[in-house]
Order: structure tokens, then sequence, then C-alpha cells
């Protein structure tokens, strides 16, 4: 370890995110004290949530703004080279929340998990279906929304990280799958690819709640919104009794000054249905349930990654910025090395 880069905020971001708004700088090379290990970084998540707390006088209950000139918050996988922790040893795999960099200092904390990887599944599957995409998916799915056999299930940003597992899953759950997404060749390659049985793209369908009504005439029985907004308004306005909506993510509102009105709230009381959000971290006691269900899916070729994976530090503004506003498919990663 004789140096090491990290990806800064650089300024924050007005509207929409741009590569201008990330530097790459030389920041030290950490140095473990007892009950500390670091690691070399493998692969960076591109994920969409992050992107709300890069907002100027960001900060909730769950994490803290971020803040200029420090190394960007995600989730990385990487190897332990230096330690002074008993249950972290040199060559242990981990996943954690972390920053983009090439080394982290780390102490077990701040869902840090170790792995034992399979050399059958490529290393990115662990930071994408096996990882917290999988867990977000597998949890939000099955926990908050549900499923049973022959209801209808929609999926906002269906072609993303999570919307491309939920959709899968749903599928093996024997729902009815409908994703939305933007485009008309997105919205081919989810039926086709992914395994949606139809898929409504705002390019095609720009009247969302009639899309809604003529693809799901009797109404849908759970909705897991990556989007809010808008999108989440023409859902509520058709709904089943006794419906479920899953609140994962809300990517309309993190590049807006002002969130997207919802109207129609007033559906949810009369069609009895339940609204929940959740964190993937509400479930961290359970990951290595999901881990071995999810594991099992794709060696049985039930469930298959989609990994849109990028090379080097350096790519880190691009990838993040293409994964925001949709010019990528499935899972956002960044590959630092083997």
């Amino acid at each position: 370890m004789t140096s090491n880069q990290a990806v800064v905020l650089a300024r924050f971001p007005r509207g929409e995110i741009t590569p201008e708004d990330f530097a790459i700088r030389d920041i030290p090379v950490p140095e473990p004290d007892p009950g500390q290990f670091v690691t070399r970084n493998l692969v960076l998540s591109m994920d969409a949530g992050f992107r709300q707390w890069m907002n100027e006088g960001a900060g909730d209950n769950y994490l803290p703004g971020m803040a200029l000139e420090t190394p960007v918050q995600s989730i990385v996988l990487g190897r332990v080279v230096a330690s002074e922790h008993a249950d972290y040893p040199v060559g242990t795999v981990v996943n954690a929340r972390t920053a983009w960099e090439e080394y982290s200092l780390l102490d077990g904390s701040d869902l840090c998990s170790p792995l034992t990887l399979d050399p059958r599944v490529p290393v990115e599957e662990y930071m994408a279906t096996l990882g917290p995409t999988g867990m977000t998916a597998y949890f939000g799915l099955l926990e908050v929304g549900r499923p049973v056999a022959g209801e209808v299930l929609v999926v906002s940003a269906a072609g993303g990280a999570v919307g491309t597992v939920v959709g899968q899953l749903g599928r093996l759950q024997g729902c009815y799958c409908i994703g939305l997404t933007s485009s008309e060749t997105k919205a081919r390659w989810l039926e086709e690819e992914v395994g949606y049985h139809r898929a409504l793209s705002r390019e095609r369908y720009p009247d969302l709640p009639a899309a809604l009504r003529e693809a799901a005439p009797d109404g849908l029985d759970i909705f897991f919104d990556n989007v809010g907004g808008s999108v989440l308004d023409a859902s509520l306005g058709h709904l089943r009794e006794r419906a479920r909506l899953v609140l994962c993510g809300a990517i309309a509102q993190y590049e807006r000054d002002q969130p997207e009105p919802v109207y129609n709230a007033w559906e949810l009381i009369t069609k009895r249905a339940t609204a929940s959000g959740f964190m993937f971290s509400d479930y961290a006691d359970r990951f290595g349930e999901a881990m071995g269900a999810l594991m099992g899916w794709l060696q049985a070729g039930e469930v298959r990654g989609f990994l849109n994976t990028y090379e080097g530090l350096g790519s880190v503004p691009e990838a993040f910025c293409d994964m925001m506003h949709g010019r990528s498919r499935g899972k956002c990663l960044v590959r630092l090395g083997d």
C-alpha cells in the first residue's frame, strides 16, 4: 500500500448530477490500529439511493449528508490486506458500507460482513444478486410485499438493479409481473431477457394511469416502488383491495428541489391498502437466509444477474451518472481489481 485514491464530492449537485460534481483525490494510506483492518477494494457499487445524501443540507435518521472533499459513501467489496482484528484476518473478503476509494479502514461495523466466495460465481454477483441489491429485492418483495400466486405485481424502475431481481422473484412466486421503464428498448429487454410478463415504457405509454388500466384491468396487488412522485401516484389510483405498496426508493425526487405531489393517498384508506418503507439493513440478521435462497435460484438458472460493469476508479463519475439517468441496465458496478 504505497498510495490511495478516492472519488470525492467536489461540489453539491444542482439538479441532474454530472461527472463534474466529483473529483479524484489522493488520500492517506490507512494503517490499522487494534480492532481495525484495511481492505483493498475490488468492486464499488453504484446505488441511486446515495444520491439523496449528496444534496446540500442532506441527512436524516438513517445517514448523515455527505461533506465536500470527502470520499463518497458506498457499498464496497474488498479483500483484507492488513489487520489488527482477530475476526478479519488478511485474505478475508468482505462487503461493507464505506466509500469510493482504493483502500478502506474498517472495524467490522456498518454493515460489514465476511464472505465465502463460490468460485463458480463471478465476484461481482456478491455486490448484486447476492449482495445488498438481492437482499433489498428479497426482503422487500417477500417480507413487505407478501406475494401470493396469481397476484399482479407492478415494479417501477424495473430495468434497474433491484427491479430486475424483483421481477424474477415475483415470477418465481407465481405473480403476473409488470415492469415500468423509460424506453421501448428497455421494455423489450425486460420482457425478452429479464422475464417480465409485460413491460410498459414511458416512451410508448406516456399516460401511465391509462396504461395500468389496460395492462391490469382488475388492479394491482403489489406495487414495488423505486421511483415515487407521479409514478407512485398513478399506482395509488389503480389498487385492488388489500394491496401492498413496497416503498424502496424515490429516484424521482433525488434531483428535484421539490418532490412531486401525491394526490391519490385516499385510495390507501378505501382499498384498505398498506404502504411500508424499509431498508435492507433491517434484515441484517437474516442475510444468510436470503443469500442461500438467491444462490440456489442462481445456480438452478431460475434467477439471472444482469451486470453493467465499468473498469477503474476513474470511471466512477460516469458510471454513477449513467446509472442515475437510465443509461445502464441491471446492476451498475465499478471493478477496481481482482
